[in-house]
């Protein structure tokens, strides 16, 4: 990859590191909508930056899962529980955006904060072995 790729793929990452601070933050003080949020969109950085490392992008959100299924998930160079995964925090980001009546509980929030930091990391792992040696 050239130089401004890499560093598109390290910007993508921190956002989802940021994001992952932001939803921890938001759980503590017990906003549980925004903080389900941010946990989607911790994930969803972390996707769009492993999917660029070949070139891969979509300007949608359900063009990146499919591109994820595609090219990581149905391959298996990533365990397929992190596809599901994925699928849980975008399912639960859609019902606390746009759903009426919906209540999350902080416990619920936790594990799935819990999850998408593993989820995260899992696919900073990823992306450190499709990058070795790039600057």
């Amino acid at each position: 990859m050239r130089p401004e790729e890499v560093e598109l793929v390290r910007y993508r990452m921190a956002r989802a590191k940021e994001s992952i601070e932001e939803a921890r933050l938001l759980l503590a003080s017990d906003h549980l909508h925004t903080a389900a949020n941010r946990i989607y969109y911790a994930c969803f950085y972390a996707v769009s930056a492993l999917l660029f490392t070949e070139r891969l992008s979509s300007s949608k959100h359900s063009g990146v899962r499919a591109l994820f299924d595609q090219h990581w998930i149905k391959t298996g160079r990533v365990p397929k529980h992190l596809g599901r995964s994925y699928r849980r925090f975008y399912d639960m980001r859609q019902k606390g955006d746009y759903a009426d009546l919906v209540v999350f509980e902080a416990a619920e929030i936790q594990q799935h904060l819990d999850d998408a930091t593993a989820f995260v990391d899992a696919i900073a792992e990823k992306i450190q072995e499709s990058t070795a040696g790039e600057s």
